[in-house]
């Protein structure tokens, strides 16, 4: 049978697990404002029954705390994770978008963009018509206002630019966050399992992990799996602790205690003409295998921000190898088949079946309309014939396709734009003579790094728009149009410093002696609207073209960030319906407790008394 004292004891048991119950409650009500904490309850069951060798058989022992543990919902928490990746992603983007689209903004005289420059230059160029040909102080307006033409695009070309190294850095500290996380995660795993090895629940370290994972997800998309370490003889034989294995992109980024990082590496040779120096490839650093960022299941901010930095609208150099030499490869393009649309860098890196080739340059063989019938790339390495011939009929590309458009893509629509623009304006100009009655060049050039400028000489183009292949020469190194960039468009200097050259009419009409000596001027004035330059339409809708750009991909951006903060308001709601902190919840578990251990108080006081009685008033 039980001790005289069991009653006690039992009644001690419920002050114990009630005490501890508010205890719980209280460290709840704590932490009602902390960031990632879960609500945490002591979990009760009845003590192990004692045989009393009664006819009633066995009687109960009292209450007993089994443990004390925070609820979470893992599938609420998986469904976060996994639509957290997708708000980070569209959050970035949209950061982004908003800056490319200030740089094309135009609000008039207080803010000119390219409308309002665009505009103006072709009004004062207007004002040199019929007999105002030959004013300087209209051809000094006119130049003026074609170097603010030529400054706006250097100006956006830099912003972008700058925006692009902007979108670089973001990506190595997004990387660093990545390795910091991991780090922290393997760190924790190994104290939760340090804990609940030797019995217990280690839920504080548990929120905490819990909440690293949440602020990774955003950056990148992560699936978690947690199993419990079993005997591999026994499966069943449960021995503490659990494998607690982060994966990123399917790759095992976290595995228990061990943890694997990033690094952010960078390139030797561009992919773009323009992009800036120093931009990264992103590496696993235990096996120098490169991340693969544009997987179709990437996500999360990391991917916003290689789409910004990277994203050419799929329209990165693509073509089919036709033959290849010893130290040539020629290859036919399915993209940039215009000299205006080339946006490859002069040297650097080309795939071919998923293997990379440095090539030192390149040469450009043209139709008979002037567009692009072949690429001869040149290399420094030397191909034997088995492996020059195994590379005949594949696919070639620089750079990776990405389709997104980001700031190459817009760097390119520029140059794409000046390019036709100015080989349309500069053939027009050398057609005719300045005051001086000497040939004119051109007028729009490109200035390089060590301050020369480039005429296009090495390119013929028709007034139409034509090259002849017959009189031009392209390549990489050539003086061609391929040079020109929103980065380097200026005009002449020589125009600069002596408005007398310009042409605004032919030598012929100066020895017929014409009155009118401004027929050049006329006909440059249908480039304003009339003549086609830039996907379809006239100079004046570039910036329509962009804007309609920027305004699709802002719009899809936004609409798809406010679906998935929806989801994750929902989601979110979900998870706190099961781990939040409930003020008046907690309040009523503070009454019901209290109830509860006042009456095992009570109950001690009970057989406080009776064990009084018992020893004192009826001892012998």
């Amino acid at each position: 049978m039980p001790s005289t004292f069991f009653g006690l004891n039992i009644a001690s048991s419920a002050v114990n697990a009630f005490q501890a119950a508010i205890n719980t409650t209280g460290n709840n009500i704590s932490n009602v404002q902390t960031k990632g904490y879960s609500k945490q309850v002591a979990n009760r069951q009845a003590g192990e029954a004692l045989r009393v060798y009664q006819k009633y058989g066995s009687v109960g022992s009292g209450v007993v705390t089994t443990s004390i543990t925070a609820l979470r919902n893992s599938y609420y928490d998986t469904k976060y994770w996994n639509n957290q990746s997708s708000v980070g992603r569209y959050e970035m983007r949209m950061n982004y978008l908003a800056q490319i689209e200030h740089y094309y903004e135009d609000d008039g005289a207080a803010n000119p963009g390219f409308t309002t420059i665009f505009s103006s230059m072709f009004n004062q160029l207007n004002e040199l018509s019929g007999n105002n040909a030959a004013d300087e102080n209209k051809r000094k307006n006119f130049i003026s206002e074609a170097q603010k033409f030529t400054s706006y695009f250097q100006n956006v070309a830099n912003g972008l630019a700058r925006l692009q190294k902007d979108c670089n850095d973001e990506i190595k500290t997004l990387v660093s966050s990545i390795n910091s996380s991991a780090e922290k995660i393997a760190s924790l795993t190994k104290q939760i399992n340090a804990i609940e090895i030797q019995g217990g629940t280690a839920n504080e370290l548990r929120d905490q992990r819990a909440l690293v994972i949440d602020e990774l997800s955003k950056i990148v998309p992560i699936t978690v799996e947690e199993s419990p370490v079993v005997n591999s003889n026994y499966p069943d034989m449960y021995l503490g602790g659990t494998n607690y294995i982060v994966k990123l992109d399917g790759q095992t980024l976290v595995n228990t205690f061990e943890y694997r990082k990033l690094t952010c590496v960078p390139r030797e040779h561009k992919v773009n003409q323009t992009d800036v120096e120093g931009l990264y490839d992103v590496v696993w650093s235990d096996t120098g295998m490169h991340f693969n960022m544009n997987s179709k299941s990437m996500d999360g901010a990391l991917r916003a921000a290689l789409e910004m930095r990277d994203g050419n609208n799929a329209e990165n150099f693509q073509g089919q190898v036709l033959a290849a030499g010893p130290s040539t490869i020629k290859i036919k393009p399915s993209t940039m088949t215009t000299i205006e649309s080339m946006t490859m860098a002069a040297e650097g890196v080309i795939t071919i079946k998923n293997k990379e080739y440095y090539y030192s340059s390149f040469d450009v063989e043209l139709d008979d309309e002037g567009n692009i019938a072949s690429y001869t790339f040149h290399f420094d390495t030397v191909f034997d014939s088995a492996a020059s011939s195994d590379l005949v009929g594949k696919q070639a590309r620089i750079g990776a396709s990405v389709d997104v458009m980001g700031i190459p893509y817009y760097m390119g629509q520029m140059s794409e734009f000046i390019r036709s623009f100015s080989s349309r304006f500069n053939a027009w100009q050398q057609s005719g003579v300045d005051l001086n009655e000497d040939p004119m060049g051109a007028f729009f050039v490109a200035k390089t790094y060590d301050g020369k400028e480039l005429d296009f000489s090495d390119q013929s183009v028709n007034t139409d728009g034509v090259t002849d292949p017959a009189k031009s020469v392209i390549s990489s190194t050539s003086n061609s149009y391929y040079q020109l960039t929103a980065l380097n468009f200026i005009v002449a200097d020589e125009s600069v410093r002596d408005s007398r050259i310009f042409a605004t009419t032919t030598m012929d009409a100066i020895l017929a002696d014409k009155e009118d000596k401004s027929e050049i001027v006329d006909a440059m004035q249908k480039l304003y609207d009339e003549v086609i330059l830039f996907r379809g339409g006239s100079g004046k809708d570039f910036l329509s073209c962009i804007y309609s750009d920027i305004s699709i991909d802002t719009n899809e951006s936004d609409m798809f960030l406010g679906n998935f903060v929806d989801i994750s308001e929902a989601i979110t709601t979900q998870r706190l319906s099961v781990s939040g902190v409930d003020e008046d919840e907690e309040a009523l578990d503070l009454v019901r407790f209290q109830n509860a251990y006042n009456l095992a108080a009570r109950m001690i006081q009970c057989m406080a008394e009776m064990y009084d009685k018992l020893i004192n008033g009826t001892g012998v």
